[in-house]
């Protein structure tokens, strides 16, 4: 095995996935390396988060394999998956709404047994989010969209995972409380080491903070490289850079033909 192999923590290949009759995603492959941030840029309803919940395992795949760490976790229980060092943070947060925010926190923990090292994390996390630890006591589903998204993340940091699926941590929340997130989502994975891949439909943050990037478009992989390369890209500073905030999926975006296509 390769050096550049060795470092791959995540490897997709050839995945396909459906709802029903309506396939989601075509043939997907990717990799994540070992203390990178990965990144899968694409208009709303493009498939990203079904790649997601599909190495996660919410969403078993109709064809293709999903290695993780080496070893093949496609179609597995997703507490399996989770106790093998995967952590998902869902699109729209999903707190447990009716528990204090430090109960969510020890949620995140449940599959941990050194008690220290869950204090010491929470302590960890507190210094990335202060507000958790002032509102440490309040139900969770009282908190703000933006301090439901800093506990999401904060419990999926709980479980200790090698490796974070973040979707659209940007959904709904203001340029302010977007920059301050994107920030402290790079300062863990400098920090901790801990490796991520990133789906957002907010480009120009996501190619900033991450190092290598995909693009995907109607279910299909059509571009990948380093992320200071994509940046430089006609078609991304065109159609991801430059394009409205709303619709993304509208008539002009498609006046002009894309290399990639």
């Amino acid at each position: 095995m390769s050096t550049a192999e060795a470092d791959v923590l995540l490897s997709v290949a050839n995945i396909e996935s459906a709802y029903g009759p309506i396939k989601a995603i075509r043939g997907v492959s990717l990799k994540v390396r070992k203390g990178e941030i990965g990144t899968v840029l694409g208009s709303n309803g493009a498939g990203k988060s079904t790649i997601l919940k599909t190495i996660s395992g919410v969403l078993d795949p109709t064809r293709g394999t999903v290695m993780f760490k080496g070893a093949d976790i496609t179609g597995k229980d997703p507490a399996e998956i989770v106790r093998g060092g995967l952590a998902h943070v869902p699109e729209g947060r999903e707190v447990f709404p009716l528990l204090s925010v430090r109960d969510n926190l020890l949620m995140g923990a449940y599959t941990r047994h050194d008690k220290d090292g869950v204090a010491r994390d929470m302590e960890q996390v507190y210094t990335y989010f202060p507000i958790l630890r002032e509102r440490q006591a309040q139900d969770a589903g009282l908190l703000s969209g933006g301090q439901q998204q800093m506990l999401s993340i904060s419990r999926a940091l709980m479980a200790q995972p090698d490796l974070i699926l973040l979707d659209e941590p940007s959904l709904g929340l203001s340029p302010k409380l977007t920059k301050e997130i994107f920030e402290i989502v790079v300062r863990i994975n400098r920090e901790r080491g801990t490796t991520i891949l990133l789906v957002e439909q907010n480009a120009n943050m996501a190619l900033n903070a991450a190092d290598y990037g995909y693009v995907l478009e109607n279910g299909r992989i059509v571009m990948e490289d380093r992320c200071e390369v994509l940046r430089e890209k006609e078609d991304i500073r065109e159609f991801y850079l430059g394009m409205k905030e709303t619709g993304v999926r509208g008539e002009r975006r498609w006046k002009k033909k894309k290399t990639w296509r």
